[in-house]
């Protein structure tokens, strides 16, 4: 019997006495607790409560307190530490909350500042279902030193989006029987239907930081399928009338950018400078439904991505931080399974230009690329019905970029090219078309809010010019999705369907067929092969999975999904690797009730095969993985796997089928109480494969200092040691046949995260960002593919010995016959990188909504001799390096009409 067999039957063997051990315990768990309610009253404007941080107005004499909070963490269900008391009211324009966290020792109330969705120190939490769908809420924070926080709630509880920041107003004040916060939440702000008699779903959760306990207004079950679906309600709202949002917010920027200058390159003096404006708009179509429009955005207080580097060819994928584009995102999701493959990924709107230029150093050419495709503007129409329609239309047009070339201000220089005829000219090429994109995203709940079904369609379409006949003209996608819950939501069956289809010019599909996707041109596959006279592709995928996700102490899941060898997302989603099907599977042992030594811990197994669509058997693994929370707030997790399978169809790079050797890995990581002033982590990564094919080690240590509450500091440092023996580094002709070349590389990388944030006060905010990133890749003992699917590492490759193969100026030559003639040729790979990128940020919310921003930002980018060590790399290529700085304010004003 195989090993990934036997494999395959413990697993299910472990699934199996999980299911029976539940089936069979005598101990039935406990029912769900009775849903609780709050009646609130209605108060006239002109009586309404004061924001001022206390409950003394006459308005709140009309409402009762309710209290009774539950522990949710650590001991779900117990009495907290502290009891915890709120009132609501409402009036025309606004819902009201007054929340009082009792505290028997009001001046050790932990008050730490933060910047807005901070969530430091002792905090009250509010969540509000005003659409009653069980699915969506709104949520709202205060901490006890009055910083706010919101986030939008959907998906039952599994996305938090933090970038939704409402206009809401708050108090906060310390008394001597805890501390109180005040809230006042303009209905604007909210979505709600219209009907005489309307009943929400509420929630509140209080943070009592001594200990780090949690505790519920309603109490839910540590097995519960879901959060919003478990909410108490909010009765006694009557007559409201649904509010149309209006908010205009134009902005300002002024930039100067300074770097050393270049002699002779006309873009780079030494300085440039910056002025622009634009214009983010929110207006409510009706209560439910509300377009966010963006005109000529700015993001350029958005903090920089981190260092990467990816020698497996693969697109390397950065999370959105664009704000407009982060607000409200999981409206627009559609995740096929795989990593983050989605049919929608927001960063391709204003994505780097994909053109070239044809500038000529020799003849006296500079270029000037931009770095980003402008966005002339952007809308979203968004909103969910009292019906269960949720609605998402994005639309945006990006304008057409161009290289500038101009040539070079050394009139000497000149002067000799124009003598000798030499001398090139000034131009403009364009490097990215004028594009639409636009996505729409529909869903309906029904069943109770228990089912959903949806659909999503996008489309990018381009007005091709110039030398860009390699893009796509038009690519379109289309999918359903569905997902139903029963028994209380214990159980679930969810699924998609997408179908995809490109088209373009014959160089833009034949480019399509052979990218690292793809690699139709793969030379022992029989059901793809490359077709240079195609102008369209189209491409289908799906995933279908069962699961147990509330109930018991136990969660499983079983499910799989394909990608057509067609299928192309990178249009406006993103797409990893397409012919692949994938099984997969896992189970979770869940312990919740605390004991003399944890507060709660869980362990799981998963697993996994692949496959492509001729049928090759590719990967198989599987994991033992757990986390546990000590009683004292330290915690620990860790796994191990197994992967006696491993074969990749993307590794030659349209070479054969190849297989790595048998692997193993396990990680660590442990941390002390993140809720202590000083907090630290470690952890530590290994990987080993057979024959010592490849490797990693990776060491993480993370220290998180608060020496004043309003001052934070952090550090987090990695450093890792990948080796491998079969790194790909070339492809070469060799009578007639492709050498595919390999070689043994010894790869490091070495980067550290600064972050320093200091807070004034609740609206005024200093931080710092750093991260210096160092990779190094030294590259020797090269060799050739032999065999690529034996099972002997040295049958699956063939050294060169030192006679076959020399090194001059860079190049490597290789005489394999040993005739005395070089056979063929590569460039040496060897590199040595580093990027250094830093964000100084002054934000200032001067009035709700509003905002100032002051940025310095610093960045290095530089490439050196590998063979250093990191000292000496450290040394040549950051310290001695000249920075670019980015000096910028921006300015925000928000009407609200």
């Amino acid at each position: 019997m195989h090993k990934s067999s036997l494999l395959t039957i413990v697993f299910l063997f472990f699934i199996w006495i999980g299911y029976s051990q539940e089936e069979k315990s005598k101990t039935e768990p406990p029912p769900k607790p009775p849903t609780r309610s709050y009646t609130t009253q209605f108060v006239d404007n002109e009586s309404a409560p004061k924001i001022d941080g206390s409950y003394d107005d006459k308005a709140w004499d009309l409402v009762e307190w309710t209290s009774d909070y539950v522990q949710n963490e650590p001991d779900n269900g117990a009495p907290p530490e502290e009891q915890t008391k709120f009132k609501v009211l409402y009036d025309s324009k606004n819902i009201y909350f007054v929340f009082l966290n009792l505290d028997k020792d009001p001046e050790n109330i932990e008050r730490r500042l933060s910047r807005r969705d901070g969530f430091e120190g002792d905090w009250i939490e509010l969540n509000i279902d005003s659409y009653h769908d069980k699915r969506t809420a709104f949520s709202f924070t205060v901490t006890a030193a009055g910083v706010k926080g919101d986030e939008f709630i959907s998906n039952n509880g599994n996305n938090w989006d933090s970038s939704w920041n409402p206009i809401w107003y708050t108090k906060t004040q310390i008394t001597d029987e805890g501390w109180v916060a005040e809230l006042r939440i303009p209905l604007t702000q909210l979505r709600f239907s219209n009907d005489q008699d309307q009943v929400w779903g509420l929630q509140s959760t209080r943070r009592y930081f001594r200990t780090e306990e949690r505790s519920l207004w309603q109490h839910v079950l540590p097995n519960s399928p879901g959060w919003v679906s478990e909410f108490g309600e909010l009765k006694g709202l009557k007559g409201l009338k649904p509010q149309k949002q209006l908010e205009i917010q134009p902005y300002g920027v002024a930039q100067l950018d300074a770097y050393e200058k270049e002699e002779g390159n006309p873009f780079r003096e030494g300085t440039d400078t910056k002025l622009a404006a634009g214009l983010d708009a929110k207006i409510g179509i009706t209560n439910d439904l509300t377009v966010d429009l963006t005109v000529n955005p700015d993001f350029g207080q958005v903090e920089a991505d981190p260092g990467a580097i990816a020698l497996d060819g693969f697109e390397i994928f950065f999370q959105e931080r664009r704000p407009f584009f982060v607000e409200n995102k999981n409206i627009f999701n559609f995740d096929i399974g795989g990593g983050p493959d989605n049919l929608f990924f927001s960063r391709r709107i204003g994505r780097n230009p994909q053109g070239y230029s044809t500038a000529d150093i020799y003849k006296g050419e500079y270029e000037e690329i931009p770095d980003f495709t402008t966005i002339w503007g952007a809308a979203k129409f968004s909103g969910k019905t009292k019906n269960g329609w949720s609605i998402g239309v994005l639309e945006s047009v990006t304008s057409k970029e161009y290289t500038k070339i101009e040539l070079s201000t050394d009139q000497q220089y000149i002067d000799e090219l124009e003598e000798v005829g030499e001398l090139g000219e000034e131009r403009e090429e364009i490097v990215e078309p004028l594009t639409n994109y636009m996505v729409t995203r529909l869903q309906k709940d029904f069943n109770d809010n228990n089912s959903y079904i949806g659909g999503i369609f996008t489309s990018t379409n381009r007005n091709i010019e110039g030398n860009l006949d390699f893009l796509h003209n038009s690519a379109y996608t289309g999918g359903l999705d569905f997902k139903h819950n029963w028994n209380d939501r214990k159980y679930y069956i969810k699924g998609n369907f997408e179908i995809s289809n490109v088209n373009g010019s014959e160089e833009a599909i034949t480019r399509t067929q052979t990218s690292i996707t793809h690699l139709f041109q793969r030379e022992d596959a029989t059901h793809i092969s490359v077709d240079t006279t195609l102008t369209s592709l189209t491409g289908t995928g799906g995933n279908f999975q069962f699961g147990k996700q509330g109930g018991g102490n136990w969660r499983y899941y079983i499910g799989g999904h394909w990608k057509s060898p067609k299928l192309e997302l990178n249009d406006i989603g993103f797409l990893r690797q397409a012919d692949k099907i994938t099984q997969y599977a896992g189970a979770t042992r869940l312990f919740t009730k605390p004991t003399n030594w944890y507060r709660r811990a869980q362990v799981g197994v998963e697993q996994f095969t692949t496959y492509d669509f001729e049928g090759n058997y590719n990967r198989f693994q599987i994991e033992l993985q757990g986390d546990i929370n000590y009683k004292n707030n330290w915690w620990s997790e860790g796994g191990v796997a197994y992967k006696p399978r491993i074969y990749s169809n993307t590794v030659l790079r349209g070479g054969p089928r190849w297989r790595w050797s048998d692997e193993h890995f396990f990680y660590f990581f442990s941390g002390t109480n993140q809720s202590k002033k000083f907090s630290g982590t470690l952890g530590y990564v290994y990987s080993q494969a057979k024959q010592n094919n490849f490797g990693l080690r990776k060491y993480e240590a993370r220290l998180n200092y608060q020496p004043l509450n309003a001052l934070s500091l952090s550090l987090a440092a990695e450093y890792a040691s990948n080796p491998n023996k079969t790194q790909y580094a070339s492809q070469q002709d060799y009578v007639g046949i492709t050498r595919y070349i390999l070689s043994e590389i010894d790869q490091e990388t070495l980067s550290a995260t600064l972050r320093i944030n200091y807070s004034f006060n609740p609206n005024l905010t200093l931080q710092y960002y750093g991260q210096p990133f160092i990779a190094t890749g030294s590259y020797s003992n090269f060799n050739f593919v032999n065999n690529p699917i034996a099972e002997d590492l040295n049958e699956r490759v063939t050294w060169y010995d030192n006679n076959q193969i020399g090194f001059e100026d860079g190049v490597y030559s290789v005489d394999e016959n040993l005739d005395g003639s070089t056979d063929y040729s590569f460039d040496d790979p060897n590199f040595s990188y580093v990027q250094f990128r830093s964000n100084l940020v002054l934000r200032w919310e001067y009035i709700p909504g509003s905002e100032v921003f002051f940025v310095w930002s610093q960045g290095i980018t530089s490439f050196g001799d590998p063979l250093n060590d990191f000292g000496t790399i450290i040394d040549n290529q950051l310290i001695s390096q000249k920075p670019e700085n980015t000096f910028l304010i921006k300015a925000t004003y928000r009407f609200m009409l």
